[in-house]
């Protein structure tokens, strides 16, 4: 199966820190973020792993080149200019019928392969692993009519949203809707994909999963990385070749 990493990012919300080296290369106890994703990656019977690389790309490749540990076949494509979050997939050449992708900077224990396999049976163009987010608004909302006459008050409420994890399942059908070398964010994708009449599908997920793109969340992260190690298949548990 095959996986696209997308790793090209500027993670300018983790400065000074990404000034040094790329955010998927950021540190989780010791390992880098995406020693995490790529051995669950593995461990869910993804064998080629291709990494969307742009911003440090050199230092991605470097660290990763002549590494046996994975146990899987590791590519890269290279943007020259800033692509977007999905715009990186024109420049993919050999991508199969169904893959996945997803961004390379979450921490989460999504079964990968369960995933990927609901989208095969639903046969959607997009399958989008959702995730239930509650929102707390500081301010009482105030709700008007047509008159701006107050018809309803709620004070400081907690909204829930699905949310998107930036991890994707897509048919190889999707690319034609992606021009090669244009911009590209992950939003206007589903909204064409909608207006085309496509079909395009929720994975909801009710285990864990943070994104590392600042400061506080990264912390948090870490912290939870240590304390279930086994929940995330940790780099230590990576069979290395002989």
């Amino acid at each position: 199966m095959r996986a696209v990493i997308l790793a090209g990012g500027k993670g300018a919300r983790l400065h000074p820190y990404t000034i040094v080296f790329p955010k998927p290369l950021m540190p989780i106890n010791g390992s880098p973020i995406l020693d995490i994703v790529i051995t669950q990656l593995r461990n869910h019977g993804f064998d080629h792993i291709t990494l969307a690389v742009g911003y440090m790309a050199d230092m991605i490749k470097t660290y990763f080149n002549g590494s046996k540990k994975f146990d899987v076949k590791i590519d890269y494509s290279q943007e020259d200019h800033p692509l977007g979050t999905i715009g990186a997939l024109s420049l993919i050449e050999d991508l199969p019928e169904n893959f996945l992708v997803m961004n390379g900077d979450i921490l989460t224990d999504l079964d990968f392969s369960k995933f990927f396999d609901f989208h095969l049976q639903e046969g959607a163009l997009a399958t989008v692993a959702t995730y239930s987010k509650e929102v707390s608004i500081e301010y009482g909302i105030v709700e008007c009519d047509h008159r701006d006459g107050i018809i309803g008050y709620r004070e400081k409420p907690k909204l829930v949203y699905q949310v998107s994890m930036g991890i994707y399942a897509f048919s190889s059908k999707m690319l034609r809707y992606i021009r090669r070398g244009d911009y590209l964010d992950f939003p206007e994708l589903v909204n064409l994909l909608i207006q085309r009449g496509e079909r395009v599908i929720s994975f909801p997920v009710s285990g864990y999963w943070k994104d590392i793109g600042c400061y506080s969340d990264y912390e948090k992260a870490a912290e939870d990385f240590d304390k279930m190690r086994e929940k995330f298949c940790a780099p230590n548990m990576i069979r290395t070749k002989e």
